[in-house]
């Protein structure tokens, strides 16, 4: 016997989330499906932002208690592990408390656990029974990407290599913390790690930290950890694992290195949790490389099936999965007037120290639209509330609009630029043109009066020769 739904949500991280409620709250019967109760709010809650981010947060205290050595403030003692991470448990049960299947079958969800497979186009099964609806959702999330090299099964099976699903499980803290890969979640808590007290070393192919990022700007990152003490290995191949070492090898040679250590953490891409949802069977075409095929309206080869978040295969944020989230629920509802995904106004962080923030259209779009623009920077070596904070390495670029003086995106580098950037990513969303920043008054020191600082340069420049002449006239 089936059970029928008006839509069925496989995958209850932060965009299955937001349709399975959304859908429930408009009175429409709803079913969401998660493997278990634990892994109800996705990779987010449990392996990604959340745990990070407490872990983060330990970190620069334990970092700012080294720091007050400068003001005449000793510290002693050494990083009990147990303690971080029971605040970093702390803070995922106290998020968990609204995110568990009790929860939500509270609100009138019903709430089903374990592996979904597609049956057919309009229904999928669990556990041997089958659910069918007129609409489904795939919002899968992904895994982390395994290393493959001689010797990791036997360091796996000795519990020493770490992907960001079992990071946050150590006991103990890492004396020598080997990291591979130099994505954000390496970057973040490779430095982490460095700020608690371990010897890190991060290996990486790329011949730059955030290969994604504005150079100029993870290079401000890169002098940061390198001041940490983080030793960085660019342009290396990972070869294999040998008595307790990583071996490395130069990608342009053949010199090999040695890096001892008793934590791995790999960090090396992502994997799109589709591969076992029996797609075929649901007539949902993939591409070559598993990945499902979408249009613009994030719908599937059957028009009755939707993806939403990691599993596009596109931006792998949380609020990505919100955007996405947003576009199918609007579509389900204005059919006749369908809205496209767009991502040209999407922004993420990087919560290192300094943090990175990205947002809007980078430089390499732009030309590739053909579209013309200026480059606005500046540097925070002479912004005052920066000098008081001793925190002047931070620096900002903006692209905008050369005659309406609207933004195209920009980046900055700055302790608390994910804040800082807060309300140029909505000028840029609103169409707001960077007079109407100029024009606002800044309460002094404020931090982001930095955002006003480098809007100046934009009417700096209007002040050609012949306007001087001409003001210096009317005066």
């Amino acid at each position: 016997m089936q059970d029928i739904y008006d839509i069925i949500v496989i995958g209850a991280g932060a965009g299955g989330l937001n349709i399975a409620v959304f859908m429930n709250t408009v009175g429409c019967r709803v079913l969401l499906i998660d493997k278990s109760d634990t892994s109800i709010g996705g990779d987010c809650l449990n392996y990604g932002c959340v745990p990070s981010k407490a872990l983060i947060h330990a970190a620069r205290t334990v970092a700012a208690g080294k720091q007050a050595t400068q003001y005449g403030v000793t510290q002693e003692g050494v990083v009990d592990m147990e303690k971080v991470m029971a605040h970093v448990n702390g803070a995922r049960e106290t998020i968990r408390e609204h995110e568990n299947a009790e929860h939500f079958r509270g609100m009138g969800i019903d709430v089903v656990l374990g592996h979904a497979t597609f049956r057919s186009k309009d229904a999928v099964s669990v556990a041997g029974k089958e659910y069918t609806s007129k609409k489904i959702v795939i919002a899968t999330g992904s895994r982390s990407r395994t290393l493959d090299i001689p010797g990791i099964k036997e360091a796996t099976d000795a519990g020493v290599i770490h992907t960001n699903e079992t990071i946050f499980n150590l006991k103990t803290l890492p004396k020598k913390l080997v990291v591979i890969g130099a994505g954000p979640i390496g970057v973040e808590l490779g430095q982490a790690f460095r700020q608690l007290g371990s010897e890190v070393s991060m290996v990486t192919n790329d011949a730059q930290i955030l290969a994604r990022e504005d150079k100029a700007m993870s290079e401000v990152l890169l002098g940061q950890l390198l001041e940490d003490g983080v030793a960085l290995h660019f342009k290396k191949e990972v070869l294999r694992i040998e008595d307790g070492h990583l071996i490395v090898r130069d990608a342009e040679g053949s010199e090999e290195t040695a890096l001892p250590f008793d934590a791995l953490l790999v960090s090396i891409g992502r994997v799109l949790n589709v591969d076992t949802l029996g797609l075929g069977n649901a007539g949902i075409n993939t591409d070559d490389c598993g990945k499902i095929i979408l249009d613009q309206y994030l719908r599937t080869s059957n028009p009755r099936v939707f993806v939403c978040g990691d599993a596009a295969g596109q931006h792998q944020f949380t609020h990505a999965a919100e955007l996405h989230a947003g576009v199918i629920l609007r579509n389900f509802f204005v059919p006749f007037f369908k809205k496209k995904l767009n991502t040209d106004h999407m922004s993420w962080v990087t919560y290192t120290t300094p943090e990175i923030a990205t947002f809007g259209l980078s430089e390499a779009v732009l030309k590739e639209r053909n579209i013309s623009y200026r480059v606005l920077e500046e540097s925070f070596v002479h912004d005052d509330r920066a000098i008081t904070e001793g925190a002047t390495s931070g620096r900002v670029k903006l692209l905008v609009h050369p005659k309406k003086g609207t933004l195209f995106g920009g980046s900055m580098v700055a302790r608390g630029a994910g804040e800082l950037v807060q309300e140029l990513i909505l000028a840029m969303s609103s169409g707001l043109r960077v007079s109407a920043l100029f024009n606002k008054t800044y309460p002094y020191p404020a931090a982001t009066r930095i955002n006003k600082r480098v809007i100046s340069g934009y009417f700096k420049d209007k002040l050609t020769p012949f306007a001087k002449t001409v003001m210096r006239k009317l005066y």
